[in-house]
């Protein structure tokens, strides 16, 4: 799906608003200013084929039950975190409704076979100058 935009409905988004981890003083210990987004995926407004390629998807984000779980913690406002982890959401389906381009295996071309075989030998000549057999 070239070029795939998409944004999540609100109501297919579930917030909830935690304590952040880390430094921050007394802060940390009041104020609940980190989120945790979740995203059921079977029950989402996607097409099917980028649910199915996200809940194949071996990422530690995606639970086995097919609901994303975000973290955003970087920010001491609860609204920045919210919009960080939205946008995170955002970019996991862009990831995941890229269809990489499938490669066509090729064969050598033949100056490539001749140059690889000169090459070895210039490289087998080197090494076996340099034994010290004499021959009589």
């Amino acid at each position: 799906m070239p070029d795939f935009h998409w944004a999540p409905r609100p109501d297919e988004l579930e917030f909830d608003a935690i304590r952040a981890s880390g430094p921050g003083g007394q802060n940390v210990n009041k104020v609940s200013n980190a989120v945790h987004l979740r995203f059921d995926i079977r029950a989402s407004s996607l097409p099917e084929a980028v649910k199915a390629r996200l809940l194949n998807w071996a990422d530690h984000r995606i639970t086995s039950d097919g609901v994303v779980v975000i973290k955003a913690q970087d920010t001491r406002s609860l609204e920045r975190n919210r919009a960080d982890a939205v946008a995170r959401l955002i970019e996991l389906v862009q990831a995941a409704a890229h269809v990489p381009k499938a490669r066509r295996p090729t064969k050598p071309t033949y100056g490539s076979k001749q140059r690889r075989l000169e090459g070895k030998a210039k490289r087998s000549g080197v090494k076996a100058g340099r034994s010290n057999k004499t021959e009589f």
